[in-house]
């Protein structure tokens, strides 16, 4: 619940407003049971116990690259459901990049995350959960947010929208929307309809290929939607909101790494307030595509066409940090013996 609603729902139990600030706080601070909450009389908390849920993911599998920290979190929702989060040290701070969605149906031909399709949507405490629970158990305070774990933010935007409005509250993490990214694959209404409300965010477009016969054969999305017309929703949304847009371009080797992509993705780019960010792309077992050997070549002759450009610093590449990969491995190993992975498992590759 928001703060409001928390206020309105106490107002109904006959309860005094300063109630819904009270457990407001505690749920943000990680409590797990109303016993917790020790400033509420002991009727008060058995009563909000038969009324009421806590959501509170559990740890199914923990990894930590040796390489760089980067921890790699596989959490178990209530319902026996996994999702992932990945916690990244910068030197700004730390980010968290956090899921939306259990599964994903966009069906990326590069991306772990959507193998299998998607389950079901995340509610707004169970996305904010990752947060949490990545603060508490790393004991690394969060700075930033990344809407970029398995699932289309977009796509569940109802539920995005209020995580938004949760995480940003001064009573909770109190995390400002200039610190949050929010990554897609380019749903073209559903970009309009951010841009409407005006939030301070970033927002990253997943382009992957300046053409749609390329950008087609990796993301089934483009079909529907085209690159023109989404470059016209992008320009549409800085016209909108004033803010500049990063497009996601994941480098795959003999697809969309040749100079002659790299001029038509210039050419795309000319006028657009933005900039592009190549990632290096993660292997996945199942997916024929491989990193490409170009990524140097390919930066260079897109500076000296004037776009800015930076390179995705490679993190966790130990560990499974790419979208679904983990998440995917457990479910392998959980249909081949017959049973659920262990609890509180922790690697350190």
């Amino acid at each position: 619940m928001t703060l409001e609603e928390m206020s309105a729902f106490f107002k109904d139990l006959g309860e005094p407003a300063f109630r819904a600030k009270q457990v407001f706080r505690w749920l943000h601070r990680g409590a797990v049971s109303f016993d917790e909450m020790s400033d509420l009389s002991k009727p008060l908390r058995e009563r909000l116990g038969g009324l009421c849920s806590i959501t509170c993911p559990a740890v199914e599998r923990r990894q930590v690259s040796a390489l760089d920290g980067t921890t790699k979190y596989l959490w178990r929702l209530g319902d026996g459901s996994c999702v992932e989060s990945v916690l990244m040290g910068y030197k700004h701070g730390n980010t968290v990049c956090i899921s939306c969605q259990v599964g994903c149906r966009m069906g990326c031909a590069f991306c772990a995350s959507t193998i299998g399709g998607k389950v079901r949507d995340l509610t707004p405490a169970e996305m904010l959960d990752q947060v949490l629970f990545t603060q508490m158990d790393s004991g690394r305070e969060i700075s930033n947010i990344v809407l970029m774990g398995i699932g289309e933010p977009l796509d569940n935007f109802d539920t995005v929208m209020k995580f938004l409005q949760l995480v940003n509250s001064p009573e909770g993490l109190n995390i400002g929307m200039r610190h949050i990214s929010l990554s897609t694959c380019g749903l073209v209404e559903k970009i309009d309809k951010l841009a409407q409300l005006g939030l301070q965010l970033t927002l990253s477009v997943s382009l992957h290929a300046p053409d749609d016969a390329t950008r087609s054969r990796l993301m089934p999305v483009n079909r529907s939607v085209g690159v023109e017309k989404l470059m016209d929703t992008c320009r549409r949304y800085f016209q909108t909101t004033g803010r500049r847009i990063s497009y996601e371009y994941a480098l795959i080797d003999g697809v969309n790494d040749s100079d002659e992509q790299a001029d038509l993705l210039a050419g795309l780019l000319r006028g657009t307030p933005g900039h592009v960010n190549l990632i290096p792309l993660n292997d996945v077992a199942e997916s024929p595509l491989k990193p490409s050997r170009r990524v140097a070549a390919f930066q260079k002759r897109l500076e000296r066409r004037g776009v800015t450009v930076t390179v995705r610093r490679k993190l966790g590449g130990d560990i499974d940090a790419s979208c679904g990969q983990l998440r995917r491995k457990a479910m392998q190993r959980q249909g081949e013996r017959g049973e659920r992975p262990s609890e509180n498992h922790e690697e350190r590759s």
